[in-house]
């Protein structure tokens, strides 16, 4: 390929360059950098920069503002509606992604592929509102199983598609089971409970019935009766003196978890890319056959190798690692102190990054890593569709996946940005957020272990249903 001309300037150079320095002469004005920036100014650069930086989170954006949006209109309009509505999104954008003709819109499209795959929420909340109280401790961790197998897929297909036909087979590829799994929704009612707020409890008893046949049971003798919400999905009602605390807890866990996933996720990547080891710091073989000037720089990408895809899969099976693990501890301890524990962990892990060890040693360090910030997230996600009643579950869970995504998007500086300057500096950081989280989890007012869900908010001097609201 065709070199460009010597004299040719990138708008922003990245390489090294090499100066003989010369002295300045008597007499001749000089400038630190520090003066030339703050004399130049703020301008079109640096609006270009901001933009080109931000857009690598533009799928956690799009996630972030369809997530309240799809969580106010589930809690008004249906589950199903909503969860067919972000599957059919999240395909049809995702599948658009791969015929980008420019960078801008990939950026474009990966931000509307964040704003469908929000909406995939209420499908938890349609099995947390299904599920008896009993089993909902066992049933829902076991959600995880299915986010692993993805990943797993994902990568192996990155491993094998990436090298040969591109990444835009690999997301044309990775859009077939979305789309597949849309044939199969007409086997999935609304939630009951949903349409039981919304008085349609003709609607509510078929649906119930319906289970009742499919698992020979029999639903309850009489006649279903439950009182209709007429006031559903408003914002004023999570910040209401009765959830406000919870509310803002919640909120300060979830930002938190999500920070600390992404960070271990693209923590993962710059070690393996660095290979921060003990007794690494011979710099890796280069490939002769690349003498390129881009592969000199240090901005340069390099691809994965086999055994970097390997370790990625060991480091991601340990998602499911201590799933039994969590689900004793969240149904015998509850979810507070389950979830204080796994952050308390999740902190100490972090700081062990640090140690000087071996190349399994490391693995290790990331398998617990990626195995105790999964915990977090399977304790939250149940937390927060059981401590919210039905008239602001989904908006519980919206403003919740919100505020995740912010964590996600800040977690890349830290991971590749902050870790390259100061390594122990990034850990201490993800530790003390993960401690945060830790104090925020066990002082939560109210535990939802054994608790039935509720259906809307009760009024002051109302009487409350036995096994409602525990403050403690």
């Amino acid at each position: 390929m065709a070199t460009a001309p010597k004299e040719a300037e990138n708008a922003i150079g990245l390489e090294e360059i090499h100066t003989e320095r010369k002295e300045p002469s008597k007499g001749q004005k000089t400038f630190t950098v520090e003066e030339a920036v703050e004399t130049i100014g703020f301008g079109r650069f640096h609006i270009m920069l901001f933009l080109i930086m931000g857009s690598t989170g533009m799928v956690f954006f799009g996630y972030m503002v369809f997530s309240i949006v799809l969580g106010l209109l589930a809690d008004r309009y249906g589950r199903w509606k909503i969860l067919l509505l972000s599957f059919l999104w999240a395909a049809y954008f995702s599948l658009l992604t791969s015929f980008a003709p420019s960078y801008i819109w990939f950026v474009f499209l990966r931000a509307m592929v964040g704003g469908g795959v929000s909406g995939h929420a209420q499908g938890l909340i349609i099995k947390t509102e299904f599920l008896p109280t009993k089993y909902r401790g066992y049933m829902l961790p076991l959600s995880q199983v299915f986010w692993l197998a993805g990943s797993l897929l994902i990568i192996g297909l990155a491993s094998v598609v990436n090298p040969t036909i591109g990444w835009w087979w690999l997301i044309r590829i990775a859009s077939i089971p979305g789309i597949l799994l849309i044939l199969v929704f007409k086997f999935i009612p609304e939630s009951a409970r949903f349409n039981v707020s919304t008085g349609n409890t003709g609607a509510a008893l078929a649906t119930l019935q319906r289970i009742a046949r499919m698992n020979r049971a029999a639903v309850p003798e009489g006649q279903l009766r439950e009182p209709a919400k007429e006031r559903r999905g408003r914002f004023k009602d999570l910040i209401h003196p009765k959830y406000l605390r919870t509310t803002l807890q919640i909120w300060i866990i979830w930002l938190g978890i999500a920070f600390a996933y992404y960070g271990v996720i693209l923590a993962s990547a710059e070690l393996l890319e660095r290979d921060l080891v003990c007794g690494s710091a011979a710099p890796p073989l280069q490939d002769s056959s690349d003498d390129s000037e881009e592969s000199h720089s240090p901005c340069y990408c390099h691809m994965f190798g086999p055994a970097a895809y390997q370790t990625m899969i060991i480091s991601t099976a340990g998602e499911i690692a201590l799933n039994p693990v969590n689900i004793l501890s969240i149904n015998l301890l509850g979810r507070r102190l389950s979830l204080c524990i796994t952050m308390g962990c999740t902190a100490l892990f972090f700081l062990l990054l640090n140690i000087c060890t071996s190349s399994a040693g490391m693995v290790g360090f990331l398998f617990m890593l990626r195995a105790l910030v999964s915990a977090n997230f399977n304790t939250i996600y149940i937390y927060t569709a059981e401590v919210y009643p039905t008239t602001m579950r989904a908006l519980g869970m919206g403003t919740s996946g919100a505020l995740c995504r912010v964590g996600a998007m800040v977690a890349p500086f830290i991971s590749q940005v902050l870790m390259s300057a100061s390594f122990l500096g990034a850990l201490c950081l993800f530790s003390s957020v993960c401690i945060i989280c830790a104090i925020s989890a066990v002082t939560l007012p109210i535990e939802t272990k054994g608790r039935a869900l509720q259906v809307g908010t009760t009024t002051p001097g109302a009487p409350v249903a036995p096994n409602a609201l525990r403050d403690s």
